[in-house]
């Protein structure tokens, strides 16, 4: 496991491999004998050490580059497998911890073994829904084994963890349910999962096998299962000769398959570990996977990944080995794998043509040759009717509760990714306000972009109505001025109230507030962006914070598009925080992902702490004063910088260098980063407003709005 200590988890070993001694005779009868051989069979490592010799030719063949063992599964096996699995949605689970953001303790480890379980529940409940049913439900459960020996026994891996008996852990199985035997027992196994902290650190180079001294531990456990199938004589497997085990660690895991007749095992009681290592050597048949990624480096299980998809199967002819065949074979949800992609291609228009960022291009079959061919512009047209075409002095009506409001568009703001636009009342014509104009809910389905266009309309419209029903009230924050639908040329033929008619325009939603300013990315650009609008920036969109989270909302999406100054007709002006869209407002929600401007929080777990938001905030100050924007494409990218910059303090001395109260506040948000201690905003409210009331000499700043 990456991020545990192999000296300590080596030490434990000893209560994994569980060695005891105990005096036996050679059994009368075949039964009695390999109930005395189970009990016997209790460490591991002498397994392992009588195997030695063997494992030694195998190192030897390795090193000539021949295979040392054939493998369970064929690429192709896996590729179909992948196929059927296609439209299947495994839950989200507990991530398992890495080196990389973790110290080596106890909680690491505890949180492994929480992970490996909820992998393994959530990969048979997957796999029984998809393949048999819902009905009846899952027969399976998933527990931890403490202990080897005699007195073994089975626990969910939250209550061992909780009775202190991390330390005596040695698998985690996924077994069949039964109300006689609730606590478990070996032969109730269907498949065992060893948690080591060096599968994927030491692998055979050859053809990345795990270690042998972890396939010796493998064997160990499979020949143990085998043992207490054959001794359940009302055994309900269709092959009780057949186990497989799973090897795994934080972000690496392999398969290791074991067949073989145990009636062909030598039982003599007195030599256990000498006659387990002959019916090895002799009687069984080994298959070994080459060990490949599952999780990566911030513990998300990647599903599709090849690693993945060998434990799956392996977890499927488990299933199989009780259930008997699906009631939907892997060739049945396979063969949907060609009418899901030419859905996908057509959702995508990828028969015909594709637009990307320099142009046109089209996909031409030719016998000869597959490749994409760039076709002349002219030669392709281009349907747009259905694209709304608004410019400055284009008039739109919005039906707002039955009455008919309208707005003519003056600017075409292009800050962001999408238009917004400036507008003035047609009843109020000094006025400007913020005008935003989604998408057609027609065309909601295929394109990410009215996806975005829905955040930015009907989302936002969502939150700023919930707001506004809370009570809460700032200047530093939005006015909703008025919301609806497009009131379009011509007669309307919408079948219903809530339908929509043919025209293009019909049923597109508009979202109006009010103040309009100038975008913070556009005064950087232009170099207006200094230390004194810094100040006045941090303390008012603190304030808007503030306020907002004291209504249970949360932004999630602080970036230079979505602050605004606010200087036409006011005193003093001020930054108002636009672009509510992807506000939080429940536990299920969840934020907008900027490889830039997101929390640390935000990126690792999904979800935003109390200080997130402010630690966006503390980004975009850092880059709109000139901070370095570094070269980000991923995730582990973006953490790394992070954890880089903050430890390097590369973001306190930027922002030192225009103000103490901003780097102060830099090392406060610094120490809460990944925390879910409470966000003091009055604090620092109390700070900046001292500070700019210092530098304005005596001009007092509204600090409640």
């Amino acid at each position: 496991m990456e991020g545990g200590s192999p000296d300590r988890l080596s030490a434990e070993s000893g209560a994994k491999r569980y060695s005891v001694s105990s005096g036996g005779r050679t059994s009368v009868s075949s039964s009695s004998g390999r109930k005395e051989f189970f009990r016997k069979l209790m460490d591991s490592e002498m397994l392992t050490e009588k195997l030695g010799d063997w494992f030694s030719e195998i190192s030897e063949k390795s090193a000539c580059r021949e295979p040392a063992f054939d493998v369970p599964f064929e690429l192709t096996e896996l590729q179909k497998f992948d196929y059927a699995l296609e439209g299947v949605s495994f839950q989200q689970l507990i991530r398992m911890p890495s080196a990389v953001y973790a110290s080596t303790s106890d909680s690491v480890e505890a949180t492994a073994y929480l992970a490996i379980e909820d992998f393994l529940h959530a990969s048979a409940k997957g796999l029984w829904e998809t393949f048999w049913g819902q009905d009846p439900s899952m027969p399976f459960s998933v527990s931890c084994l403490y202990g080897g020996g005699a007195g073994s026994k089975f626990y969910p891996a939250e209550r061992a963890i909780a009775s202190g008996k991390l330390g005596g852990l040695c698998a985690i199985a996924i077994m069949l349910k039964n109300s006689r035997h609730s606590h478990g027992k070996w032969d109730q196994i269907l498949e065992l999962a060893l948690l080591r902290p060096d599968v994927g650190t030491h692998p055979m180079e050859s053809d990345r096998r795990p270690s042998l001294s972890i396939l010796g531990e493998a064997l160990f456990f499979a020949l143990r299962v085998l043992l207490s199938r054959s001794l359940n004589r009302s055994n309900v497997l269709h092959n009780s000769n057949c186990v497989y085990v799973l090897l795994v660690d934080s972000q690496y895991g392999g398969v290791v398959k074991v067949e073989g007749d145990v009636n062909k095992l030598n039982l003599d009681v007195n030599n256990v570990y000498e006659c387990a290592a002959e019916w090895i050597k002799e009687h069984s048949q080994i298959t070994v996977s080459p060990v490949d990624r599952i999780w990566n480096k911030l513990g998300n299980a990647n599903w599709g990944d090849i690693g993945a998809l060998q434990v799956l199967l392996a977890t499927f002819h488990c299933i199989v080995q009780f259930s008997g065949m699906p009631k939907l074979s892997v060739s049945d949800l396979a063969s949907h794998h060609s009418n899901r992609l030419r859905s996908r291609r057509s959702e995508r228009q990828l028969d015909d043509t594709r637009m990307n960022g320099n142009g046109l291009f089209r996909f031409q079959n030719r016998s000869f040759s597959p490749e994409i061919v760039e076709v002349q512009e002219e030669s392709i047209k281009v349907e747009s009717e259905e694209t709304m075409k608004l410019e400055p002095g284009s008039i739109l009506w919005l039906d707002d509760s039955n009455l008919q409001k309208g707005f003519q568009i003056n600017e075409v703001l292009t800050d962001g990714e999408f238009p917004i636009y400036c507008a003035t009342p047609i009843e109020e014509p000094g006025k400007a306000l913020l005008l935003y104009v989604g998408s057609h809910p027609s065309q909601l389905e295929p394109a990410w972009e009215d996806m975005s266009l829905w955040y930015q309309v009907q989302r936002q419209t969502k939150i700023l109505t919930v707001m506004k029903q809370r009570g809460v009230n700032s200047k530093y924050l939005p006015l909703l001025v008025a919301s609806g639908r497009i009131v379009h040329p011509g007669q309307c033929r919408k079948p219903s109230s809530v339908g929509n008619c043919d025209h293009p325009w019909c049923g597109t939603p508009i979202l109006v507030t009010s103040p309009v300013g100038e975008f913070v990315s556009d005064m950087v650009r232009s170099g207006q962006f200094g230390s004194d609008e810094a100040l006045r920036c941090c303390h008012d969109c603190l304030s808007a914070l503030s306020v907002a989270a004291s209504a249970g909302v949360r932004h999630s999406d602080i970036r230079p598009e979505n602050v605004i100054r606010v200087s036409s007709g006011v005193k003093h002006p001020y930054y108002v925080i636009i672009g509510w869209g992807h506000a939080i407002l429940e536990d299920r929600d969840r934020p907008a992902m900027n490889l830039l401007f997101s929390s640390t929080y935000a990126l690792q777990e999904g979800k935003l702490c109390s200080a997130s938001d402010a630690e966006s905030l503390i980004y975009l100050l850092y880059f709109s004063c000139g901070g370095i924007l570094p070269d980000l494409d991923s995730v582990e990218g973006a953490l790394q910088w992070r954890e880089a910059s903050w430890s390097r303090r590369l973001i306190q001395q930027k922002l030192g260098d225009i103000s103490t109260v901003l780097k102060a506040f830099a090392d406060y948000v610094d120490s809460l980063c990944g925390t879910p201690y409470p966000m003091d905003y009055e604090i620092w409210l109390r700070r900046l407003r001292k500070t700019i009331h210092g530098e304005e000499h005596g001009k007092e700043i509204d600090p409640s709005g």
